[in-house]
C-alpha cells in the first residue's frame, strides 16, 4: 500500500504536476505560478514554449525537456533529482501534464519510487470543451488521440461503438477528417462537437451530426488543434442504431471484404470484421469469399 500525505517533508524530492493554459494566458492560477517560482528546476515538453510563458511571468527557473523521444534518459536523470531532494515541476507545452504525453511515465515511476506527486490544477482542453459541446456531461470516457493506422483505428473505434458514455477526442488538424469519415462509417451519424483554439480570440465550437462537421471541414481550411467531443451510444441516435448494422446488407460478401481490405486491413483481417458484421463464423465467409471468387 502507497500512502501519500498532503505536504512532503522538506528535505524530500518531490514532483509537482503544474498545469498550464491551454491559450489563454489569463487562465493561469495562482498556485501555478507560486510552484514554479518555487521548484528547483522545470521538466517540460519545448523548452522554447515553456519559456515564453516564464517570460511572460518574469519566472527566471531552469528547464529541462521531457518528451516521448527522450524520455527514458531525461526521466532517469528527474528521478536522480528527485533522489537528491529536488523539487521538479512538470509541465505541458498546454493543459494538464500526463495527459496524452509522456508525463504520466513519470509519475509512475516517481510513484513506484516513492516520491511525493503533488497535482497543481488548472485548465484542460478536453473538459473545457466537453462543458461547452452541449452533450451530455454526467459520464463521459477521455480516449485522448486515435490511432493513426487503419487496422488499430479500426478496432479501436469497434471498441469504443458501444460505450454510452460522451466521448472525448484530441485530433491533429491534418487527420480530423478521415477519423470522423471513419466514425461515421463505423458508428453511424452521430451527433457531435469540434472544439477548436479554446480560450483565445477565435475560439470555436462547431455543433451537428458527423455529415455536418465533415461539410464544414470540406468547406475551408482546417487549422488548430481540435478537441473532438461525441454523442454516446443510444441505439437510436440520428438513425445510428439502423445505418450501422444495415450499411453492409446491399454488399455481396466479396465486395463486404474488398470493403474492408481497401480500408488498409489485410484479406485475414477483412474477412475476420465482414464475419463480425454478419454474426457468422469467420470459415464461412472465407468459404464463400474463395467460392465467389472462383466463380467470378
Amino acid at each position: 500500500m502507497n500512502i501519500q500525505r498532503s505536504f512532503a517533508q522538506e528535505e524530500t524530492g518531490v514532483l509537482y504536476l503544474v498545469a498550464t493554459p491551454i491559450g489563454n494566458l489569463d487562465d493561469m492560477t495562482v498556485r501555478c505560478l507560486e510552484t514554479l517560482r518555487a521548484v528547483d528546476v522545470i521538466a517540460c515538453e519545448d523548452t522554447r514554449q515553456t519559456r515564453k510563458l516564464l517570460n511572460h511571468f518574469q519566472i527566471e527557473k531552469r528547464t529541462v525537456s521531457y518528451h516521448e523521444h527522450n524520455k527514458e534518459a531525461s526521466g532517469q536523470g528527474l528521478l536522480q533529482w528527485l533522489a537528491e531532494g529536488k523539487r521538479i515541476a512538470l509541465v505541458s507545452d498546454a493543459g494538464l501534464p500526463a495527459i496524452s504525453d509522456p508525463g504520466a511515465d513519470l509519475v509512475r515511476d516517481a510513484v513506484a519510487a516513492g516520491y511525493p506527486v503533488v497535482p497543481v490544477p488548472g485548465a484542460n482542453a478536453g473538459l473545457t470543451a466537453l462543458i461547452a459541446s452541449g452533450l451530455p456531461t454526467d459520464r463521459f470516457v477521455f480516449c485522448g488521440f486515435i490511432h493513426r493506422e487503419n487496422k488499430e483505428r479500426r478496432e479501436e473505434l469497434e471498441r469504443l461503438k458501444r460505450y454510452p458514455e460522451t466521448l472525448i477526442f484530441y485530433e491533429a488538424p491534418h487527420r480530423i477528417e478521415k477519423t470522423i469519415a471513419a466514425m461515421r462509417e463505423m458508428w453511424g451519424n452521430r451527433r457531435a462537437v469540434l472544439a477548436r483554439e479554446l480560450t483565445k480570440r477565435y475560439e470555436e465550437f462547431v455543433r451537428g451530426t458527423f455529415e455536418e462537421l465533415l461539410e464544414w471541414l470540406g468547406s475551408g481550411e482546417v487549422r488548430g488543434e481540435f478537441c473532438l467531443i461525441v454523442e454516446g451510444y443510444t441505439g437510436t441516435t440520428a438513425g445510428e442504431a439502423d445505418e450501422e448494422t444495415v450499411w453492409w446488407q446491399q454488399l455481396s460478401v466479396v465486395q463486404h471484404v474488398d470493403h474492408y481490405c481497401e480500408q488498409g486491413l489485410s484479406k485475414k483481417e477483412a474477412i475476420r470484421q465482414t464475419a463480425d458484421d454478419r454474426g457468422v463464423p469467420k470459415r464461412d465467409v472465407y468459404n464463400e469469399y474463395h467460392r465467389d471468387q472462383e466463380i467470378e
